[in-house]
Parts: structure tokens; sequence; C-alpha cells
């Protein structure tokens, strides 16, 4: 009697998305948070914002299509609790925003989930008008009345743009970050019990992402 090897079992990839991530933060740049260090001050008040160029989860394009965030972090980024607003693009379907929603919180795992595991508390989800653009290595974010934000990236002296690789924490898990400054940010942020931001020279963060899970 022949025995018959046993089928591999192949996991289903639920979300596969592709995009552009733009960061600022009220810290210094480079920001302390991404090698694990406390923030500038203890906390840190952030925007960020992901841009799915293209991509599907369970079956839905969400090509196009943006979330971000707002949050306030209250101590070392590692230790979680952090406060979040989340926005999602306006020009959203119900299906779309459900499967933004599902990845970015979490639900359907992959590189994404260990982030969304350090926020504890999603004061509020919205709808909002997004403009997001990175052109030449500036990037501009506009986020409804409650984001803005314009930032361009630090440049090695061969002209190259410099880049943030193998740190302990990332918004960007597996892919490079390229740092640089936000000549300005400003964020509504009464929403998780903080003042209002209005900062410029602060950090800020570029980056390319692909996810799947």
């Amino acid at each position: 009697m022949t025995a018959t090897a046993p089928t591999p079992t192949v996991e289903a990839t639920t979300y596969s998305i592709q995009g552009r991530l733009l960061e600022v933060c009220t810290c210094a740049a480079i920001c302390p948070c991404w090698i694990g260090e406390d923030p500038d001050g203890g906390t840190c008040d952030s925007s960020l914002a992901w841009y799915v160029d293209s991509g599907t989860v369970q079956g839905v394009d969400v090509s196009d299509r943006c979330i971000a965030l707002t949050v306030f972090i209250p101590g070392n980024v590692l230790a979680g609790n952090w406060r979040a607003v989340v926005y999602v693009d306006d020009r959203c379907t119900q299906e779309q925003q459900d499967a933004l929603l599902a990845v970015f919180t979490g639900a359907l795992g992959g590189p994404i989930a260990d982030l969304a595991a350090l926020i504890g508390d999603v004061v509020a989800v919205e709808r909002a008008a997004v403009t997001f653009t990175v052109e030449q290595g500036e990037g501009m974010l506009k986020v409804g009345d409650s984001i803005e934000a314009r930032l361009a990236p630090f440049q090695g002296a061969t002209g190259k743009t410099t880049t943030l690789s193998e740190t302990v924490f990332s918004t960007v898990p597996g892919s490079p970050a390229y740092p640089g400054k936000a000549s300005v940010y400003r964020q509504k942020s009464s929403k998780l019990g903080r003042p209002d931001v209005d900062v410029s020279g602060r950090n800020a963060l570029q980056a390319i992402f692909t996810f799947s899970g």
C-alpha cells in the first residue's frame, strides 16, 4: 500500500496593497521613536497617512484611496496606549472603507497588525477629503481641516535621499523610510484631548510600503 503525501495547506492572501506613507510628528528630526527611544519631551503628537496606489482587500479594489491617523503617544512608542482618530478618504465607498479599516485596525493580520496593536483607544472614525502628494522628494498632506503638513527628505553628500532602515519601530514594516523635516505641521487635536499642533522644522518621514496578509 502506497502512502499518499498530504496536500500542503496554502494560506490565502486576504489583502495586498502598495503605496506611499507620509508621517509628521512633534519630535525633532530624526524622531527617536524609530529607534525605540522615548519621544522628545516625553510624549508625541503625530499624523500619519498611507496612500494606497494599488491593491485589493478581500477582493475589494482600494487603489487610489487613503487612510490617515492623528495620534497621541503618551510615552515610549513601543509601550502602546496610543489614542487615535482615524480619517478615511471621503471618496471611498462603504465597501472600500470597511476594507481599509479591516487592514489598518489589524483585523486581517499581517505586518500592520503589530502597529495597530499599539493603539489603545480609537476615539473617532471620520471621513474627510484627502490631498496627498509626493513629487521629487517633496510631500504634502491635507486631511480635511484636521491635518496639514509639508515635508521634504534629507539628502546625503551624493544627492541621494537619506534612508532609515532596520529600526526597532516602523510604520512601514520591512521597508526603508526617508527621514526629513516638515516646514509646516498643523493638527487639530481636541478629539485626542490635546492642544492643537502648529510647528515647523520637526520630524517628517516618507516611505513606500508593500503590505500583504
